[in-house]
């Protein structure tokens, strides 16, 4: 009898803030459904964010501004999430805090301009000459190794490789021989070698010679057809950033005798961008601009502000996603008081899109969906009391006591959170109204700066 070994794999899952966020939840006319993706609420804020995508993926968002603004805990970060979603793998989103831009290790603009190279992709497209097909035939030419006599390793090897429609045989050198001989290459599986570098790529097991193990079972590929020898058009993402750093490790002799520095010089960014222009030029590459979220945006000062203000006037600018939770307050920096603490002249080239704090229904649609992300079965009152904890106090607070209430209902032996479960968690932490309490009726015992 033979028994079937299932492979069971663990998978380390992180359940965050936003983890359970899919998408904006649009329908085709860019109409917000009530719950979708994760999102609940905020349909207005989630259709303008829709229209931005459509900008985005059709190119005309380059070098502008969006903020997101509203009261704390509205789902500002959760859109800008979202929006990333939509926009898929290839095209660049960056997530950063505007604390983040003061450093001492580099200048306040430099790491600006860092983050938002870091949200510009340049997708370049190389065509390279490639042997590809099924291994049929691998002999090896072994000799001593010549540290250590003991031990043989190829020197050459006779390859064969074999499509559909071609069957030829190569001589190779001793650097590819060993690349077999430690890839563990042999007859049946599938590859394909870079023939100007001689890297070698395992693409699978051929569906002729596959044998079926109950484990480690190999990728099951297809035998390619047409010539072994082709041309094939590769295609990668990297960002200026990237580049960038490549181009910085490029320096003379005499750096090795400074310190390292993480500031890039201004004129190699130039060589960057002509050398990427050139690329767009002759059809090698295309500009991909991204997304550069910065949360906390009131934390910037009127220097940052200024530089920001001329940078989305660049050829090479992401699109800039900013978000506050201020009113009116002073920008860092001056004595002037302004709109979200942000400077008239860079409000004014902004697409600002406004949220608003989440109605009764949403909060609990919103406790179910993280329950059920974490894996938390709640009983109908003890979601009615967080709920109302939601209501009254805010929507954070609610959607944190759900972890401490669950482990509570583990002490009980039951797999459900109960609203006994709530009550004690709400008893033991404090919400900001209860702190503010607590810090005024100990005032006189507590330390004040």
């Amino acid at each position: 009898m033979v028994e079937e070994i299932r492979e069971i794999v663990q998978r380390f899952e992180r359940i965050g803030a936003h983890s359970h966020i899919r998408g904006l939840g649009l329908d085709e006319n860019l109409r917000a459904k009530d719950v979708a993706d994760g999102l609940v609420g905020q349909k207005k804020a989630r259709e303008a964010a829709g229209v931005i995508v459509r900008m985005i993926k059709s190119g005309k968002m380059a070098g502008r501004g969006i903020l997101m603004a509203g009261p704390p805990g509205t789902g500002k970060t959760a859109i800008a999430v979202a929006i990333s979603k939509e926009l898929g793998k290839d095209i660049p989103f960056v997530q950063a805090s505007a604390s983040e831009f003061y450093s001492a290790e580099m200048k306040k603009t430099e790491a600006l301009i860092q983050y938002m190279r870091k949200a510009i992709g340049v997708r370049i497209r190389e065509i390279k000459t490639v042997l590809e097909g099924e291994v049929t035939g691998l002999d090896y030419n072994m000799v001593p190794n010549p540290y250590n006599p003991t031990q043989k390793i190829p020197e050459s090897a006779n390859l064969t490789l074999s499509t559909k429609d071609e069957k030829k045989t190569f001589s190779v050198g001793t650097r590819i021989a060993l690349q077999f001989f430690q890839y563990g290459i042999q007859v049946g599986d599938v590859i394909m070698i870079d023939k100007a570098t001689g890297k070698i790529s395992y693409l699978g097991k051929s569906e002729k010679s596959a044998k079926k193990y109950d484990i480690g079972d190999a990728d099951i590929v297809e035998v390619p057809s047409g010539r072994i020898e082709k041309e094939k058009e590769f295609t990668y993402v990297v960002t200026l950033h990237d580049l960038d750093e490549m181009n910085a490790r490029r320096t003379s002799i005499f750096s090795l005798f400074t310190s390292e520095s993480k500031e890039i010089d201004s004129e190699i960014r130039e060589a960057v961008d002509e050398q990427v222009k050139k690329w767009v030029e002759e059809g090698r590459a295309e500009l991909v601009p991204g997304v550069l979220f910065i949360d906390e945006t009131h934390l910037m000062d009127i220097e940052l502000f200024a530089f920001m203000n001329r940078a989305m006037e660049s050829e090479m600018a992401p699109i800039i996603i900013l978000a506050s939770n201020r009113g009116f307050s002073r920008i860092r920096g001056t004595d002037i008081s302004a709109p979200h603490g942000i400077p008239l002249d860079l409000l004014d080239r902004l697409l600002i899109i406004t949220t608003e704090p989440y109605k009764k229904e949403d909060i609990r649609t919103i406790l179910e969906i993280r329950s059920a992300e974490s894996g938390i079965m709640l009983s109908e009152s003890a979601l009615d009391k967080l709920t109302e904890i939601g209501v009254e106090n805010s929507m954070r607070y609610a959607v944190q006591l759900l972890a401490p209430a669950y482990e509570f209902s583990k002490l009980r032996n039951s797999g459900k959170v109960e609203l006994e479960d709530v009550e004690r968690a709400e008893s033991i932490f404090a919400d900001v109204t209860q702190s503010s309490s607590y810090l005024r009726k100990w005032e006189e015992k507590l330390i004040s700066s």
